[in-house]
């Protein structure tokens, strides 16, 4: 979540009016995130989330909403779209729109992922994976190799020397992935950025999973990855945290051999998507206005050197699996 797009009143009131909000009565921006602008939106009936999507077409504004929608239908705590115009049909600056109902809870710091709140995350990523697996539509990812490795060819021609040793570390993490990965794994859709700032929490329990954006058809080890780096890790891998997310989900969902095999691999690839994502949408870009929470590549640098510096057989002996 970001600023990129300005939202003036006129816009505001048209999407209020569209979505039969009530009358405008305030815009608030809201700076996280990196990829899309959203505000609050203030209305005789109360407050909404609004969101303006900066990279999604119409298409893949329909399948976020249909992924939702198909999530809420099996009782997974995931925003609530506002009925209204069809995907695309209100837009701003020419971008689609939506809104949705505000979620409560709270994002939690580093410093407050316990092991229950680490439990609750495999448990919920489980539990959508499973939800999913009769959802009808395959949509490929954003953030194929293909993808990550032409932002890295981006970052190169920017000139900057400080970023030669790492796109050519994250080449070099690539080549192996791209050459061992096997190719038959479990795969369905996933939610793909499953970070602290997209769960809400009461307590240790989850009541909102957000930012559905990045769904797409892919492995479904390749999300665990994404997920327990994203909540496993300090200054280094928090081996505690990692083996409550992973035995709570595997104690939902069992993975395979196959998915034992490749959980390194896989974590080879999110953390290099993530490097070069970060490099490319944080260290090199203009904001030219827009407002934003920064995200340092070098964590996932970091985490990148850790993984690939284990074995498979030590990643799973250290994880309990």
């Amino acid at each position: 979540m970001a600023v990129y797009t300005k939202l003036d009143s006129a816009d505001g009131e048209h999407i209020a009016g569209a979505h039969e909000l009530g009358h405008l009565r305030g815009i608030t921006p809201i700076a996280a995130g990196s990829v899309n602008s959203n505000y609050f939106l203030d209305t005789e009936r109360g407050r909404w989330f609004c969101r303006i999507y900066e990279e999604q077409e119409s298409d893949g504004v329909a399948y976020e909403w249909a992924v939702l929608a198909h999530l809420g239908d099996h009782g997974l705590p995931v925003p609530v779209r506002v009925a209204g115009p069809a995907p695309g049909d209100v837009r701003v600056q020419g971008k689609p729109t939506a809104v949705f109902e505000l979620v409560g809870g709270a994002e939690t710091c580093q410093a407050g992922v316990t092991v229950a709140r680490a439990a609750a995350v495999g448990a919920f990523l489980a539990r959508a994976h499973r939800a999913l697996d009769d959802f009808p539509e395959r949509r490929e990812g954003r953030f194929t190799s293909v993808d990550v490795r032409r932002r890295l060819e981006s970052a190169a021609s920017a000139g900057d020397a400080e970023l030669t040793p790492v796109i050519d570390a994250v080449l070099g993490a690539l080549d192996e992935v791209e050459r061992d990965l096997p190719r038959d794994l479990p795969r369905g859709v996933i939610h793909g950025d499953l970070f602290r700032d997209n769960v809400r929490f009461e307590g240790d329990r989850i009541v909102a999973a957000i930012d559905w954006e990045s769904a797409s058809d892919e492995a479904r080890v390749y999300d665990i990855a994404v997920t327990f780096l994203a909540w496993c890790w300090g200054d280094d891998l928090d081996v505690d945290l990692a083996r409550a997310l992973i035995g709570a989900y595997v104690a939902a969902r069992p993975l395979t051999g196959a998915e034992r095999g490749a959980l390194r691999l896989s974590a080879m690839a999110a953390a290099a998507r993530f490097t070069a994502t970060r490099i490319t949408d944080f260290h090199l870009r203009d904001d030219a206005g827009g407002t934003r929470v920064m995200k340092d590549y070098r964590r996932f640098l970091a985490r990148l050197e850790r993984v690939t510096a284990m074995s498979s057989e030590e990643l799973a002996a250290t994880l309990g699996i």
